[in-house]
């Protein structure tokens, strides 16, 4: 799962609020897809430059992540790049194109699980779902290292 930072949930969160008020999005066009959106949030690329390195190889975002070499030099895999150094992993890539990280979606009632990948309004579900789980593993770690000052202190 991604890297627990600041810089990860907040990523999350915008790409969700972009998504959810933007009025092109397209899972079908690597730029305006779940990935799509989250690499212009990243990498600061628009979507026709995304789309664009995107074509130069076959196969949509889980494709192009199967594909993936780090030494390629293919704009493509440099774009993967950027997005796996700011702390994501290219399973995230893939669960996020297909709403399929069990982690991810046992955090929902079991009601709202059958997320559809190409659906606006689940991508953003499932964004803020992954950002407040990270946030509370950030939290969870914030405490443990309380917990540990107070347990310094108190045999001091």
């Amino acid at each position: 799962m991604a890297n627990v930072s600041i810089a990860v949930i907040d990523t999350l969160r915008a790409t969700a609020s972009k998504i959810e008020s933007d009025t092109r999005y397209q899972w079908g066009h690597m730029g305006l897809c779940n990935c799509g959106f989250l690499a212009q949030e990243i990498t600061k690329l628009s979507k026709s430059e995304i789309h664009t390195r995107a074509m130069q190889r076959h196969g949509d975002w889980t494709e192009q992540l199967n594909d993936y070499c780090p030494t390629s030099g293919l704009p493509m895999d440099q774009l993967i790049d950027e997005l796996i150094v700011f702390g994501f992993t290219a399973d995230d890539m893939r669960h996020l194109e297909k709403l399929s990280d069990g982690q991810i979606l046992r955090t929902l009632p079991v009601h709202k699980r059958n997320l559809q990948y190409n659906s606006k309004k689940d991508v953003v579900t499932y964004l803020r779902t992954w950002a407040t789980l990270l946030e509370e593993q950030l939290l969870g770690q914030i405490i443990l290292v309380l917990n540990e000052e107070k347990t310094v202190l108190a045999d001091v």
